[in-house]
């Protein structure tokens, strides 16, 4: 099959790597990609915003099967604009994508069919939700209801914060996304995050993982979009796995079936393990990143074989398996990040890190001037190390991350530790 993956962060050079490695993939071609999906096919240079020249790219590279990397082009809909031209494609409808699109939509949804998830309410309007935060007090958590690029919760530790929070979104600092807010209680316990592939009747557990949004050692500073991440996720015992398929994944697939907006794709629970059982925070409806880049190299199945299977809607014939090892994955971002960074600065030493047995290093913001790496964006590179246990991967990973020679990077140095606890 020759196959197109749509994205060009980390997670697409690690469904890249996966991906060529199918023996169904033929050949591979990543719009726009990054130095790292060169690797393993060509990249093409598209706007993948643009439907019509991601149909006309298919027709002119006769692409039998696209894989959907990140959430913005299923939110658009590029799945029904694919399906619509004949194109086969993987990935949740625009409808269905609303589950990420959407956290009112999610909420409501929980709401609906019993979903455990934190109490909620919904506002436009900026008065009615500083009154409801002044009544039911801090810690409390503001999200703006649409896409943000992870800039659109804030968890507040005071009223006056949560009260900013809701003056600044409602106030446009967000844009679109931020017209409505969905103000939550603020759950208590360890987070984790659970991944189910789905065809719309059926879900098959994708693997766990836990990863660190804060940017800065000992969970401090801005919230980012992952820093790092490990998988297994220690606190998600097999007991805990199935009571998320029994209490939070299935009914969410009933749900959505009922409602006539089956869900067909990658469903990404971020969830929060409390006294009272698991419940769910949020949901994507894609691979996270950087959760792809340690899931992915764990997976003994052939990850395009069950993509295929779920589109198909025969999930129920595909059994997924994994590794022993737990893989650990380290960003290296360019300082500054989450704000403002500086593209352009050179990076050395990534073939001497890849060289190491069983390390991995993904290309996230990347790009090449002339035959010299440089960076392209805030988060750049994720290094990851595969091993018998998360200690283990943890040390190897950054040896690893220590052969890069890049200055004007950066890299929290306890990514794994709450794994570590957990096992010592």
């Amino acid at each position: 099959m020759n196959i197109l993956l749509i994205g060009s962060g980390g997670r697409e050079h690690a469904l890249a790597r996966a991906i060529q490695a199918s023996p169904l993939c033929t050949r591979l071609v990543t719009a726009p990609g990054n130095p790292g999906t060169a690797q393993h096919g060509t990249n093409a240079a598209i706007d993948v915003a643009d439907h019509a020249a991601v149909i006309e790219l298919c027709r002119r590279e006769a692409i039998d099967f696209v894989v959907v990397g990140p959430e913005a082009p299923l939110v658009a809909g590029i799945v029904d604009a694919l399906s619509a031209a004949g194109i086969r494609a993987f990935g949740p409808s625009r409808a269905a994508a609303q589950l990420e699109g959407s956290k009112a939509f999610t909420k409501e949804l929980a709401r609906e069919f019993g979903i455990p998830t934190a109490g909620f309410a919904r506002f436009t309007d900026a008065a009615a939700a500083k009154r409801y935060v002044r009544q039911e007090g801090a810690p409390i958590v503001v999200k703006a209801d649409g896409l943000a690029a992870g800039k659109g919760v804030v968890v507040a530790a005071t009223v006056e914060e949560a009260e900013a929070a809701v003056e600044a979104m409602l106030g446009g600092s967000l844009g679109e996304a931020g017209a409505e807010v969905v103000i939550e209680e603020c759950l208590v316990g360890e987070e984790a995050s659970f991944f189910a592939l789905c065809d719309g009747g059926h879900a098959v557990p994708l693997g766990t993982a836990q990863d660190h949004k804060r940017a800065f050692d000992g969970d401090q500073g801005p919230n980012t979009g992952g820093m790092g991440a490990y998988s297994p996720a220690p606190v998600l015992t097999p007991a805990l796995e199935a009571e998320v398929m029994e209490t939070i994944i299935r009914p969410t697939l009933d749900g959505m079936r009922e409602r006539g907006t089956p869900f067909t794709g990658i469903l990404y629970a971020g969830l929060m393990i409390t006294a009272e059982g698991p419940k769910l925070i949020e949901y994507n409806v894609r691979l996270g990143d950087p959760e792809a880049q340690v899931i992915l190299p764990r997976m003994r199945t052939d990850i395009l074989a069950a993509m295929v299977a779920a589109a198909d809607g025969v999930l129920d014939e595909v059994e997924i398996s994994w590794s022993d090892f737990a893989a650990l994955t380290v960003v290296m971002a360019a300082k500054g990040y989450p704000g403002a960074v500086e593209k352009g600065s050179a990076i050395r030493g990534v073939e001497d890190a890849n060289r190491r047995d069983l390390v991995t290093v993904f290309h996230a913001g990347t790009a090449l001037r002339g035959e010299e790496l440089v960076a392209n964006g805030g988060r750049v590179l994720a290094v990851t190390a595969l091993a018998p246990t998360i200690a283990e991967a943890q040390a190897k990973a950054y040896e690893a991350v220590r052969a890069i020679d890049w200055p004007a990077g950066f890299y929290r140095t306890d990514i794994g530790r709450r794994a570590v606890e957990h096992s010592g």
